[in-house]
């Protein structure tokens, strides 16, 4: 595993930080900015990997990832989860109570026409 943590360092870790270097630290927090350097830094330890017949990902990869994300992503903010607006909701939670009648009324409407076929 030093052999591939020594790798990762050497090849993958120093372009990537290079290329994180070249932005503002406010545009780490922009994904289009850092999409490129981040999958070129994944591909790099996955092929590094993959030639000492290593598996990926690995307790110490993930390690260089947290590093990473504990370096540059930290202070990104989060897209919290909210509820829908309130007119969403009420459309979602009408629709099948209006269409419970509807399918009741159809099922009456088969049966009194004496079609036992079905």
């Amino acid at each position: 595993m030093t052999c591939l943590s020594a790798l990762i360092q050497h090849i993958c870790a120093s372009d990537f930080h290079k290329a994180m270097e070249s932005h503002n630290s406010t545009n780490w927090c922009v994904w289009s900015n850092v999409r490129s350097p981040y999958n070129n830094f994944t591909l790099c330890t996955e092929q590094i990997a993959e030639c000492l017949r290593i598996p990926w990902p690995n307790v110490m990869v993930e390690g260089i990832f947290l590093q990473i994300h504990a370096e540059y992503f930290q202070d990104c903010p989060t897209e919290e989860l909210s509820d829908p607006p309130p007119s969403i909701v009420f459309a979602l939670v009408m629709t099948p109570i209006c269409l419970i009648p509807v399918m009741v009324v159809l099922v009456v409407l088969k049966t009194k026409n004496g079609d036992g076929s079905s």
